[in-house]
């Protein structure tokens, strides 16, 4: 049994394993992330560093660590040494009062930078270079200007945190300091109710746009990696980190919880380093079940990011027959209209009625509808049609389904927002994209769009139109497309076989 002396737990991977309405960063995460800065930045007595979402302080410590090593040849007492860091070249901005403190705590070992403990003897007053301000939301209708939370949800009592942090709640950030930062590196806050609760609008993308703004010489930052194909509002977003030729090192992994345990966040997480003075081609290294793999390449090859090293070749050979997208036979959201918890359908049918897919308590149910009460899209009424539902989630599972089971429905019928639907001229048709549906090949390409549990419209973009007077196998499809053993090996290695019921 290990004795005091031998257990000595650093307490900050202990917050870092708490459940916590914020995501702490472990001590070795973010050394994995300073480990992307230039060595030499350890050895400049100049160099500044910004952490300007600060929780635990855990990244100005092992910054401060790191510059107390490398600096000792230029600065070989010890105190002085620690004095110049603590005083000229760490600084950071708290989330919260208690942040503060803790990060205080954390770097300069006392919760007062003055304070009779502290490791610094420089500093005159409590904060020292690590400050917290209460800011308030600046609201306008309904929303706040700067970060579009709820006011609704966030207009609270002064004794209640406001979560408007002020790194991003500023017309000028750079005058917090009123100095200039050779490095930004963070771990921000991620998401805020945007309309009282109901639904999450993403932040974590303000920090970093707003970092880019302050043009350091470098920036990383651990954030989601659902920014490479969705996310609310994240288009600008993504189009300009993709486009940005100064993102010189992504870190890409498969499931949060890969980096901090127990966090069960969908989509993954991703850390990158932005280099002001450097341009070309990202060192991408995507880290799953079974492992990581680097590759060097572009980013703004498609409108959304492939995360799948061998989905960027495939890809290539499938948009190489300038085929049409099968979206051109896929219905959009709410094609006619109604959300998924619409129920004003009745379940004994009358005359001139039109069956109603819908789901209820984890069950596809059908019921009655009155043509007349159908507005939108009555063109596709008379169609058959295949569906399958836009949501299924398996959060990370290896391999993937990727899809939920789809089935076919004959002329006429509707459905609700819960299924999109592949429309044809008759069943035989609907047979065959069905087929299509079940294969590995196809789902593979919807998995290189697909982030989170939804598959949208857009989702299937990269998938190609077939004939529909076949029934469509993987053996066929991957010789059509001219795909190698190692593609097909991966693509069957990620991908789950489908039965012919769809499950």
């Amino acid at each position: 049994m290990p004795t005091a002396e031998s257990h000595n737990p650093d307490v900050l991977l202990c917050l870092a394993n708490l459940s916590s309405d914020e995501v702490f960063t472990p001590p070795s995460l973010a050394n994995q992330v300073l480990d992307l800065l230039p060595p030499e930045i350890w050895s400049d007595p100049n160099a500044t560093f910004l952490d300007p979402a600060c929780k635990t302080g855990v990244f100005l410590r092992e910054i401060a660590r790191r510059l107390l090593e490398g600096l000792e040849g230029q600065i070989p007492d010890l105190q002085e040494r620690i004095d110049h860091v603590m005083t000229k070249q760490v600084f950071g901005i708290a989330i919260t009062e208690l942040t503060a403190l803790a990060s205080r705590r954390s770097v300069y070992c006392s919760k007062t930078a003055n304070g009779e403990y502290s490791v610094c003897t420089k500093f005159s007053d409590e904060e020292g270079n690590i400050r917290f301000r209460r800011v308030e939301h600046t609201w306008e209708r309904g929303k706040c200007a700067f970060c579009g939370a709820s006011q609704a949800a966030y207009d609270r009592d002064e004794a209640l945190e406001t979560h408007a942090y002020e790194f991003i709640h500023c017309q000028e950030p750079k005058e917090i300091f009123d100095m200039e930062f050779d490095v930004i590196v963070s771990n921000p806050p991620y998401q805020m109710g945007s309309d009282g609760g109901t639904r999450d609008i993403p932040i974590y993308n303000q920090f970093v746009d707003t970092a880019r703004k302050l043009n350091p010489k470098f920036l990383c930052m651990i954030i989601p990696s659902r920014w490479m194909a969705s996310g609310l509002g994240l288009s600008q977003f993504r189009a300009s980190m993709l486009s940005d030729r100064r993102v010189r090192h992504l870190v890409d992994y498969e499931r949060m919880d890969q980096v901090f345990p127990g966090v069960d966040f969908e989509g993954g997480v991703c850390y990158f380093l932005w280099d002001r003075d450097t341009e070309g081609d990202c060192s991408v290294t995507s880290v799953g079940s079974e492992g990581g793999r680097t590759t060097n390449r572009r980013l703004d090859d498609h409108d959304v990011f492939v995360r799948d090293p061998v989905g960027v070749s495939v890809l290539a050979k499938v948009a190489k027959r300038k085929e049409p997208s099968i979206t051109e036979i896929l219905s959009v959201d709410k094609e006619f209209g109604w959300t998924s918890n619409f129920d004003e359908f009745h379940s004994d049918e009358m005359e001139d009625d039109v069956p109603i897919y819908y789901f209820r308590n984890g069950q596809r149910r059908q019921d009655w509808i009155s043509r007349d009460q159908i507005h939108k899209s009555t063109h596709l009424i008379d169609t058959w049609k295949v569906m399958v539902p836009q949501a299924y989630g398996e959060r990370g599972a290896k391999p993937a389904m990727v899809l939920g089971p789809s089935f076919r429905v004959s002329s006429p019928s509707v459905c609700t927002q819960t299924y999109l639907f592949f429309h044809t001229t008759g069943e035989a048709a609907a047979v065959s994209v069905q087929s299509y549906l079940r294969s590995r090949f196809l789902r593979f390409l919807v998995s290189l769009r697909k982030i989170t549990q939804h598959a949208t419209r857009s989702t299937y973009t990269w998938v190609p139109m077939q004939t529909w007077d076949r029934e469509w196998t993987d053996e066929a499809l991957y010789k059509k497309y001219g795909l190698t053993k190692d593609e097909i090996a991966h693509i069957e290695a990620v991908i789950r076989p489908m039965e012919p019921n769809g499950e």
